[in-house]
């Protein structure tokens, strides 16, 4: 077999065979195919799509490259919860404290950032002194001790995956339903957890530009699986405008504590509750309305905000930061971004605003580049605000005066204005279960 032909079959159209598929998975995991075959074959399979077969086997073969995580040791339903990223995104790291401080066990490995998306490890990476990259004894220990640990992939956890994932983000070849949807699922399947829910994002600074899109998406990731065994569950949430006010990784550590702290904006707390409200329900600890309840309590009365402080300090990072943000240090430049008219912001083209953090060192052009933890954009206004002329509608932050200038030019090219208000969008728009797809309440 060879992978000249495997590339040919699948530019032309045809469904590849599961021999193929593990001929590659196997290769480009092992170092034999190398990265430009592989991006050949990303490339076609972003024209050509793949069939529920192909997508099933490419998942299982992926999740099967490596090792997979046993977590039956540890007491309870294990539910884990997966973002297809966006802009601003930073649940992960409100979300488990929340469920975590329940009672819910919540052992979840996590990525780096991808295109124009921000990675949880990276934001985590932020916190002086934390360590992503545990040992599987410790995760556990993490979990036992604290109830949550949040880490990276087991160097052997899903390895071919790992690889393709840092292809796909410098090949132009990410925004596939079939290579997303086998991406998170051999994970999470090859992670352990017993039941999962998905945040599908949908908008412009999303994978899926469309509702309908995001749908397929889930729809994809929901019946691969059930189809193993694993309880999974997808709410199609927006990502038409950044979430929260915070992007980049430190200022997006601060927001997600300012959410346990209740002093969030509305769009990011509202997001984290429902989220976490969703993952109890899974966990069997409610139904839907009282899982809302117990999630905001667990909000006002503190006691989500310190299991959030126990984990850092369980990795090795320096809890002080969550209480002092000034810990965090300061970017050696900022700038602020005038409104260059007056009206209403009525669009944000939210890729365009998550490549200005980029370029302004916040994310990755190239799976090498450093990421500058100090660098990115805190929004003074969004989608549906008036501002005046002159008004400031950001703040960014980099290393130089020359990110700066860059940062701004993006930004501003991503920001439309109007003279008269726009239709404000829900925070959800759809569940997708194995039952189907149900408008979300």
């Amino acid at each position: 077999m060879r992978m000249f032909d495997i590339i040919k079959h699948k530019r032309d159209g045809l469904e590849l065979t599961e021999e193929e598929i593990a001929f590659f998975v196997r290769g480009y995991a092992d170092g034999s195919i190398p990265d430009y075959q592989a991006s050949a074959l990303a490339m076609a399979i972003y024209y050509q799509g793949m069939s529920a077969r192909e997508t099933g086997w490419l998942t299982t073969h992926m999740a099967c490259s490596g090792d997979q995580v046993d977590l039956s040791r540890i007491p309870g339903i294990k539910v884990d919860k997966h973002s297809t990223g966006g802009v601003g995104d930073k649940t992960t790291w409100a979300v488990a404290p929340i469920v975590a401080s329940l009672g819910v066990p919540v052992a979840k490995m996590s990525g780096r950032g991808l295109g124009h998306t921000g990675g949880t490890l990276d934001k985590l990476e932020s916190i002086p002194g934390l360590c992503v990259e545990q040992p599987l004894e410790r995760f556990f220990e993490i979990v036992h001790e604290v109830g949550v640990a949040v880490v990276g992939q087991t160097g052997n956890l899903v390895p071919a995956d790992k690889k393709l994932y840092a292809l796909r983000d410098v090949t132009a070849t990410i925004d596939s339903i079939p290579l997303i949807a086998s991406s998170v699922m051999s994970k999470k399947i090859a992670a352990g957890a017993d039941r999962i829910l998905l945040d599908v994002k949908c908008g412009s600074g999303a994978f899926m530009k469309t509702p309908e899109d995001a749908v397929k998406l889930a729809q994809a990731m929901v019946a691969i699986g059930e189809e193993v065994g694993r309880t999974t569950v997808a709410l199609i949430s927006d990502m038409d405008r950044p979430l929260g006010l915070a992007i980049g990784n430190a200022l997006e550590v601060m927001e997600a504590a300012d959410v346990l702290k209740g002093c969030a904006p509305d769009d990011i707390t509202q997001t984290c509750l429902e989220l976490a409200a969703n993952m109890l329900v899974l966990a069997e600890q409610g139904s839907l309305d009282e899982c809302r309840a117990m999630a905001r309590r667990q909000v006002a009365n503190g006691e989500a905000f310190e299991r959030m402080k126990l984990m850092v300090g369980a990795l090795g990072g320096d809890a002080r930061v969550l209480d002092d943000y000034a810990l965090f240090g300061q970017a050696a430049c900022s700038k602020d971004v005038a409104a260059p008219r007056a009206g209403y912001l009525c669009h944000m083209d939210t890729e365009g605003i998550g490549m200005a953090s980029v370029a302004l060192g916040a994310g990755r052009a190239k799976k090498e580049d450093a990421i500058d933890m100090l660098a990115g954009i805190r929004l003074a206004a969004k989608t549906g605000d008036r501002v005046e002329q002159g008004a400031v509608l950001a703040t960014l932050y980099a290393a130089t005066p020359e990110l700066l200038e860059e940062g701004e030019r993006r930004l501003l090219a991503s920001l439309e204005f109007a003279d008269e208000p726009v239709a404000e969008r829900p925070h959800f728009f759809a569940r997708v279960s194995c039952a189907g797809v149900e408008a979300y309440d």
